[in-house]
Formats: structure tokens, sequence, C-alpha cells
């Protein structure tokens, strides 16, 4: 049983948990995430991804030690052009040594240099 089921059970919550992460931003909002809350070592910035104009501002959150968790809904839609983006972005963390991960089908995790993401159970 996780921390979350244990704190969820010892304040009487059923086994769903209803975790509002708010509405993710869009490629202006995220260039100014800085100016919107105090001073830290890096951010986990949600971001949806429109176009693949937005990676570059990816690539750039990615070197600046930020944690991406991209929403690809709205591309999702053009197959060819997601795993197209999706490629790009394994490449590019491959390169930093970062990482990536599927969340869900909407939902991509990406992570800078020396950040892995544990993806199965051994």
């Amino acid at each position: 049983m996780g921390l979350i089921e244990r704190l969820g059970r010892m304040f009487g919550l059923g086994k769903e948990i209803d975790m509002d992460i708010g509405e993710y931003m869009n490629a202006a909002e995220v260039e100014n995430i800085d100016a919107l809350h105090e001073a830290t070592d890096f951010y986990v910035k949600p971001v949806a991804l429109e176009s693949d104009t937005d990676i570059k501002l990816i690539k750039t959150e990615l070197t600046n030690k930020n944690i991406i968790l991209l929403n690809v809904a709205q591309v999702s839609k053009r197959p060819t052009t997601l795993k197209q983006i999706v490629n790009n972005l394994k490449g590019f963390t491959t390169r930093i040594d970062g990482d990536i991960a599927r969340i869900d089908n909407d939902k991509i995790l990406l992570t800078p240099s020396k950040v892995k993401i544990i993806k199965k159970r051994k």
C-alpha cells in the first residue's frame, strides 16, 4: 500500500483521490513561470504540445533542468506528427542523459540530465 493510499484511509477518503493539477500551460505561459513563483533549483512544468514549434521550448526547459509533464492530446489526432515529435524528443533526452516515458495516452514525462524514470519493477 502506497503512502497516498494510507493517508487517504487515515482521512477517510475512498480509493480514488482526485488530484487537480490544473490546466496545462501554453508556450508563452511556461516562459513566464519563473516570475510567478519563488526561486527554486528546478520546476515541474506541465506543457500542452500544440505544434512542433513547441519542441524548442521543451528542449530549452530540459536544458535548464526542469521536468516536463507533456500533454500531447492535441497532436495525438495526427499520429505521424506525434511519432516524429516523440522520436525527436527521445533523441534529445538521450543526448542530454535525461529520460522520457509515456504516462498514459495523452501524457509524456520528460526529465533533464541525470534524472531517470523508473519504468518497470524488477
